[in-house]
C-alpha cells in the first residue's frame, strides 16, 4: 500500500505541473467596458445625432431589418430596453463586437443566427441593474461574478476569444511631441501590435469605403440592404474599441508581462486616472465596471464623430462623401478581419483624404500612456503567474478516537506546519472573485499529544502527555490545490485524454474551473468582512507520519480484558479536505502577496503498516481509521517570479 500510495503522490505532482503550464496559457481576460456600459455609450450617440442624420441613419436600419424583423429591433437604439429583450437593436452591437465576435462577419451571424445572444442581451441588463444599485465595492464584485459565470455559460468563448493579443488596449506613445492624427496611422501601419485605436482605423474605414458607394451606386432595394448591413455592422465593430479608448486600464498602455498588464488594468479602472486630451486639457477616467454617467458622456461625443462621419458618407456630403470612390463588383459583405487572433496589423493602404477624418475623431480621445521609460505610468501586478512562497499554519482537530478498536472515545489534538509552497497565481480569469490558484506544498508537520487517554484507567487519566491515546508527533507533509470542472481532479484526467486533441476544448473546461466549475458553487464571495468560498475537491493536505528515522510509537489497548497492552510502530497517512475557506484580508505588493486564510475541514488517517515492538512476539493489534474535523489557521505569502 505504501508503494502504491508514493507512485500516485509522483503522478499528481507531475500532472500537477503540466496542467500549470496548460492553464497559464490562459491569463485571463482584460476587455474594456462591459456590456451594458458599451450598450449605453453607442445609445448616448445615437440620441445625440442631428435630425438630418438620424433621418439618413433610420433609413439604413430599415433596409437592414428587412427580412429580419423578427430578431432586429424597431428602433436603432432603444433606451427603454431591459431584461429579457426579445430583439436586438444596433446599439447592441458594438457590445457584441470583439467580446463576444471576432470580426464584423461573425458578430452579424451571431446577432442573426444564434439563439444565446438573447441571453447574453438578458445578462447585461441584469448586470446593468445589479452595477446601478450595489452599495459597496463587494456587492459591485459580486454582480460581476454572477454575470461572468452566466455569460461562460451561454457564449462557451466568452473569457478566451480575445486572450491572444492586446487589440482592445491603446498602444503606448514612444514619445510626448506625436500628433493625434499621425498616432492613429502609426497604430494602423502594418506591423504595428494590434492594438484598439489600429482596429478602429480599419473597420472605420471599411465603413466609409461601404458607405459611400451608398450615395454613389445604383442599387435594387436588396443590394442596397446589404450594403446597409455591412456599413453599420463594420462601423459598430469598429465603435467598440473606439469605446475602449476611454477605459482608464486601457489608456494607461499595454507593456509589460501578462502579470503587469492585468495589474495595471485592473488598477486603474476602479481608481481611475488622469489623462490629457488630444486636442488639448485634461479629464478623469474611470474603467470597466466602474463607469460613471460623465464616463459615458464623454465617450459617446466620440462615437457620434465618428458615426456622423459613416452617414455623411452614405449621404454623399462633407469630407466623407469626398473621399476617392473606387467602384466595386463584389457582393457587400461584412468586414472579415480577424480582432481577435491576429497578433499585428495587416498591410492596408489608406487612402487620400483620410487624414482629417481620423484627427476629427481623435480629438477628445484620451492620449495614452508612454512606453517604458521616463515618465511612464506606475504599474502594478496581478496575482497572476508563477511563484514560491511559504505557508504557515496552525490547527486544532477532533478526532473520533485512537487506532485500537477499543479507542473510543473523541479528543482533541493541535497541529502546526511549515512548508515551501510552489505554484501559479491564476486568481480572476474572468474577474476578481475567480480562484484558478493551483500549488504544491511540501513541508514539516507537528502535532500535540491526543486530549484523549490509552484507555479510561484512572492511571491513564493522570500521565498526561505519556498515556495519551495518540502521542506527539512530526511528519512529513504536503498539500495541493487544483480547480475542477465538474469533479475533483477532472483537469488532471482530461489533460492526457482532451487537451492534446483539442487544446480550445481543455482552455474552455479550465476557464469554467477556474471560475467556480460546471456547477459555480465553489465561486469566491466577496463581504466588506472579506471573502467566502466553498472550496470541497479543489485542495487536499497530506501528512505522512512515522516517515523519518524510526516510526511512531503507540500504546495500543489490549482488547481482552486481563492480557497487556501492545507498544507499536507505525506508519500513516492522514489526509484532509477543506470545505469552506474565508480571508479576512488580502494585500499584493509589485511581486509579493500575503494572507490569513481560516479553513473548516475534514478528514481521516489510515494507518498503511504496523509493527509490534513489545512484548517481542505477541500478535500485531488490529488497527483502524481515525475521522476527524478541524480548523486550519495559515499565513500565506508569495513571491511571484
Amino acid at each position: 500500500m505504501e508503494n502504491r500510495m508514493h507512485r500516485l503522490l509522483k503522478r499528481l505532482s507531475v500532472w500537477s505541473l503540466a496542467f500549470l503550464f496548460c492553464l497559464f496559457l490562459f491569463p485571463g481576460q482584460s476587455f474594456a467596458w462591459l456590456y451594458p456600459e458599451h450598450r449605453d455609450i453607442t445609445v448616448l450617440s445615437v440620441q445625440k445625432l442631428d435630425p438630418e442624420r438620424r433621418a439618413i441613419l433610420d433609413r439604413l436600419w430599415a433596409a437592414v431589418r428587412s427580412g429580419h424583423e423578427g430578431r432586429l429591433c424597431e428602433q436603432v437604439a432603444d433606451a427603454a430596453q431591459a431584461e429579457k429583450p426579445s430583439c436586438i437593436d444596433w446599439a447592441a452591437w458594438p457590445a457584441i463586437s470583439g467580446d463576444h465576435s471576432c470580426s464584423a462577419e461573425a458578430m452579424v451571424d451571431t446577432v442573426l443566427k444564434t439563439e444565446w445572444i438573447l441571453k447574453v442581451a438578458d445578462i447585461a441588463a441584469e448586470l446593468k441593474r445589479e452595477l446601478a444599485s450595489a452599495k459597496d465595492r463587494s456587492q459591485r464584485i459580486n454582480a460581476m461574478r454572477d454575470s461572468d459565470i452566466r455569460l461562460q455559460r451561454a457564449d462557451e468563448e466568452y473569457a478566451t476569444r480575445a486572450g491572444s493579443n492586446n487589440a482592445h488596449f491603446l498602444l503606448p506613445r514612444m514619445s510626448v511631441d506625436i500628433e493625434g492624427a499621425d498616432y492613429v496611422l502609426g497604430c494602423f501601419h502594418e506591423g504595428a501590435e494590434l492594438n484598439a485605436l489600429g482596429v478602429y482605423a480599419w473597420y472605420h474605414l471599411s465603413a466609409l469605403e461601404k458607405a459611400s458607394r451608398l450615395s454613389r451606386e445604383s442599387l435594387t432595394p436588396e443590394q442596397y440592404a446589404a450594403l446597409s448591413l455591412a456599413a453599420l455592422a463594420d462601423e459598430a465593430f469598429a465603435i467598440h474599441f473606439l469605446e475602449d479608448t476611454y477605459a482608464s486600464g486601457h489608456v494607461a498602455g499595454t507593456w509589460g508581462d501578462a502579470s503587469q498588464r492585468k495589474g495595471t488594468h485592473d488598477y486603474y479602472n476602479e481608481h481611475g486616472m488622469e489623462a490629457m486630451r488630444w486636442s488639448g486639457g485634461s479629464i478623469v477616467l474611470m474603467g470597466d465596471a466602474w463607469m460613471r454617467p460623465e464616463d459615458a458622456e464623454r465617450a459617446a461625443e466620440t462615437i457620434r464623430t465618428s458615426l456622423e462621419q459613416i452617414l455623411d458618407a452614405a449621404g454623399g456630403r462633407g469630407l466623407p462623401g469626398e473621399l476617392q470612390y473606387v467602384p466595386q463588383d463584389e457582393a457587400p459583405a461584412p468586414d472579415t478581419f480577424n480582432a481577435c487572433k491576429l497578433e499585428t496589423m495587416p498591410g492596408r493602404k489608406a487612402p487620400p483624404g483620410i487624414r482629417p477624418l481620423f484627427a476629427e475623431v481623435i480629438k477628445e480621445v484620451p492620449v495614452p500612456g508612454l512606453g517604458p521609460g521616463p515618465g511612464s505610468l506606475p504599474r502594478f501586478r496581478s496575482e497572476l503567474g508563477p511563484f514560491v512562497g511559504l505557508a504557515m499554519s496552525g490547527n486544532v482537530r477532533w478526532v473520533n478516537g485512537g487506532f485500537g478498536k477499543t479507542q473510543t472515545t473523541g479528543g482533541v489534538i493541535g497541529g502546526l506546519e511549515l512548508a515551501l509552497r510552489l505554484g501559479i497565481g491564476l486568481e480572476g480569469v474572468l474577474g476578481e472573485a475567480g480562484d484558478g490558484l493551483v500549488f504544491l506544498d511540501l513541508g514539516i508537520h507537528l502535532d500535540s499529544s491526543s486530549s484523549m487517554k490509552i484507555d479510561k484507567s484512572e492511571a491513564a487519566s493522570v500521565g498526561g502527555g505519556i498515556t495519551a491515546a495518540i502521542p506527539s508527533r512530526w511528519a512529513f507533509a504536503g498539500r495541493l490545490r487544483l480547480p475542477f470542472w465538474l469533479i475533483p481532479g477532472d483537469l488532471l484526467l482530461a489533460l492526457p485524454t482532451v487537451a492534446p486533441f483539442s487544446l480550445e476544448t481543455y482552455s474552455k473546461m479550465a476557464v469554467v474551473a477556474a471560475n467556480g466549475g460546471l456547477i459555480p458553487w465553489q465561486a469566491g464571495i466577496a463581504t466588506p468582512l472579506g471573502r467566502f468560498q466553498f472550496i470541497f475537491g479543489r485542495e487536499v493536505g497530506f501528512t505522512f507520519y512515522g516517515y523519518g528515522k524510526s516510526d511512531d510509537r503507540l500504546i495500543i489497548p489490549s482488547r481482552d480484558p486481563g492480557t497487556s497492552a501492545t507498544l507499536i510502530g507505525l506508519r500513516s497517512i492522514s489526509f484532509d479536505f477543506p470545505v469552506v475557506e474565508y480571508r479576512p484580508f488580502r494585500t499584493f505588493s509589485l511581486n509579493q502577496s500575503s494572507s490569513l486564510v481560516l479553513q473548516l475541514y475534514w478528514g481521516f488517517e489510515v494507518p498503511l503498516s504496523a509493527s509490534v515492538v513489545r512484548p517481542i512476539g505477541a500478535q500485531e493489534p488490529g488497527l483502524k481509521t481515525i475521522w476527524q474535523l478541524g480548523l486550519r489557521l495559515a499565513f500565506d505569502w508569495r513571491y511571484y517570479l
